[in-house]
């Protein structure tokens, strides 16, 4: 342990080995029965109404288990082992609607970590649970009036538009999302649609062509439809008839190229509606169709031909793409691991610039995938690990910070040209990186605020390198608002796919949070271009972006409920363990978390005391974070950083 650790957590520790020690004895007298930790060990390091639950045990090791040995040794090195990130610890977290259906709250899920903190703040003020009428639920906020019948009602088979008209809607989808999306096939859709309206109306349209042409035609009105009719989708009519019309899974393997294509537009046009699981069920069978066909490896041209092979390559990254992103929305385990994957980008003769951008695209959401699987691994540690996974997901991030801005840069000065819609998602993921990969710390630190309002700060500012990590959250959730809105002043918002309000859900969230840990992290100039945003988004007939902002006003008046600049009468004594009667309980605190140790890098000193790092500066945040920057804030996290955030954990019993 390092030499600044206070001595109650040393006698804590060497209770531990002794126990441990007593341990050994036992097993060696081949005493076969399981030998419980001390209840100092066992003990509920949170309060019940958060859900939260008993620090897992360690294994008990077996006299007859050749595993023994390697066992407790790791448990003599890393006593903070039974330490867990609150985010994807121990038993699944889970949530009901109103109606009584149960949801599993994700790990890595933005739905999820929103109502974590709105469950927590809730239950802090007033120490019962949070009611979830007001919420809104996978499922539950479209209605695409369908029961799953696959034999619709004469009158609501939909008319099926001019050429013109259809025209339209397919362009309108290949400019809003063909750049980022593989969605069909140009060469082969476009034949079909000039055979299908040169044939007689009264011909029976039928097929996975028809199929696939609703499905454009769906994603063409629900990006043009701004008027709504209650709570149905626009589009809805269209998508409903080609589920309807859609064959069994067995059958779609007969066609399967296209077949794929299909169930990629299901998946993302049910994310647009909030069917998050249902999207991540049918991106999932078209991952698995993929593979099956052998679209994530190194298809032969000579063998398959020069179209097929570039087509299936665009297939598969879209898959790929839409997989990873869709499955850390869920908050899932990844399905995949890259080292089965060996697919070839697809060639865009003309358009480099096309590449490039699915190949960034691709690097994007690798990292999504790495944070999912590191920072929010199961059971994942929140101990001297957790900050070492952090650090090494940041340095992923840096890697692409200066590619991403030299290949696509921003133009947010608009003074030489607009705002590239394509840049502009690419940056929104890439921010959104680092907030996913940082605001666990942000869920701690707010904890330790309600816990122990008097201790929070002195225990905060005691880490420069673990605050500058929540500011780099709450530097790239600006960074977020400000590409949006920058998007906002030409026209350019994605109003009907999820993306863009991912990103301003994601942003305001974390600067909500924010000021109720450190008053000095206010924003309200921010907060309002973030509400203009959502108006906006609003406005253009999204009833999604109303429920999410609903949310996040509920987080709003619930946090300013809790004062921010003096202590508060708590509903139960604040429990420090082993702290006995030593009234300088600050002091101690203090002096087991480590001061920076990393001068010299370029954010290792306080980012809230420069000047030159301003937040509130719209012009400051035109480039954002460099690479070096990046990871002077990643090489600054250090061993002692990583045991401060085990002894952290420990005294201000975040668990």
């Amino acid at each position: 342990m390092a030499g600044n650790t206070s001595k109650i957590t040393k006698r804590s520790l060497n209770a531990y080995l002794e126990e441990l020690e007593q341990k050994i004895a036992r097993l060696q007298k081949n005493d076969r029965e399981p030998i419980p930790l001390s209840p100092e060990y066992h003990e509920d390091r949170s309060p019940r109404s958060n859900g939260q639950n008993d620090a897992p045990e360690l294994s008990q090791p077996s006299p007859m288990d050749e595993k023994d040995d390697s066992h407790l040794q790791q448990e003599l090195e890393d006593p903070a082992s039974s330490l867990t990130n609150p985010l994807s610890t121990g038993p699944p977290a889970f949530m009901s609607a109103e109606n009584g259906r149960t949801f599993y709250l994700g790990t890595s899920s933005n739905w999820s970590f929103t109502r974590r903190v709105l469950s927590l703040t809730h239950e802090h003020i007033y120490q019962e649970s949070l009611p979830t009428g007001a919420l809104a639920f996978d499922g539950a906020i479209y209605d695409l009036g369908w029961g799953g019948l696959r034999t619709p009602n004469r009158a609501d088979i939909p008319t099926v538009p001019s050429f013109d008209h259809a025209m339209y809607l397919i362009n309108t989808v290949k400019f809003r999302c063909g750049q980022l999306y593989h969605l069909f096939d140009e060469t082969e859709f476009m034949a079909g649609l000039h055979d299908f309206y040169s044939r007689p109306r009264s011909t029976t349209p039928g097929g996975l062509w028809y199929i696939h042409f609703l499905l454009m035609l769906a994603f063409g009105k629900g990006f043009v439809q701004h008027k709504m009719q209650g709570n149905k989708p626009p589009g809805g009519e269209f998508f409903i008839r080609a589920l309807q019309l859609l064959p069994d899974i067995s059958v779609l393997h007969q066609e399967p190229i296209e077949s794929t294509e299909i169930l990629c537009c299901i998946a993302l046009f049910l994310q647009a509606l909030d069917y998050r699981s249902s999207a991540h069920n049918y991106i999932g069978s078209a991952m698995r169709m993929a593979m099956a066909e052998g679209m994530h490896t190194q298809m032969p041209i000579e063998y398959l031909g020069e179209h097929t092979v570039q087509r299936c390559r665009k297939i598969w990254w879209t898959v790929y793409i839409l997989d990873r992103e869709m499955t850390s929305l869920m908050g899932l385990p990844q399905s995949i691991s890259d080292s089965h994957v060996d697919a070839l980008l697809p060639d865009f003769p003309g358009s480099m610039q096309r590449t490039a951008g699915i190949n960034m695209h691709i690097k994007l959401s690798r990292i999504i995938a790495e944070i999912s699987g590191t920072v929010y691994a199961i059971d994942g540690r929140l101990n001297r690990n957790f900050l070492l996974r952090t650090k090494s997901a940041l340095a992923s991030i840096a890697r692409l910070a200066d590619e991403l801005h030299d290949t696509f840069p921003l133009h947010l000065d608009r003074t030489s040209s607009g705002v590239s819609r394509t840049a502009a998602y690419l940056h929104l993921l890439y921010h959104q990186c680092i907030v996913v990969a940082t605001r666990p710390l942000l869920f701690c630190f707010l904890k330790i605020r309600f816990e122990s309002p008097e201790n929070c700060l002195d225990a905060l500012s005691t880490s420069r390198n673990v605050r500058n990590l929540i500011q780099m959250c709450l530097e790239s959730s600006q960074q977020m608002i400000n590409i949006l809105h920058c998007l906002q002043s030409e026209d350019l918002l994605e109003t009907f796919l999820s993306f863009d309000l991912e990103s301003i859900f994601v942003s305001t969230v974390a600067l909500l949070m924010a000021p109720a840990i450190d008053s000095r992290w206010s924003y309200p100039a921010w907060l309002e271009k973030a509400y203009t945003i959502f108006e906006e988004i609003i406005e253009s007939g999204n009833l999604i972006a109303k429920f999410r902002r609903s949310e996040l006003q509920l987080l709003d008046e619930l946090l300013s409920c809790f004062p921010q600049e003096s202590s508060r009468c708590l509903s139960a004594p604040v429990s420090f363990p082993n702290m006995g009667n030593n009234n300088n309980i600050s002091l101690q605190l203090a002096s087991s978390f480590p001061p920076s140790t990393s001068a010299g890098n370029p954010l290792a000193h306080d980012m809230l005391s420069d000047p030159g790092l301003s937040l509130d500066d719209e012009c400051g945040l035109t480039m954002g974070l460099t690479a070096a920057q990046i990871m002077a804030v990643a090489d600054s996290i250090e061993s002692i950083d990583s045991e401060w955030m085990s002894n952290a954990m420990i005294e201000h019993s975040i668990w």
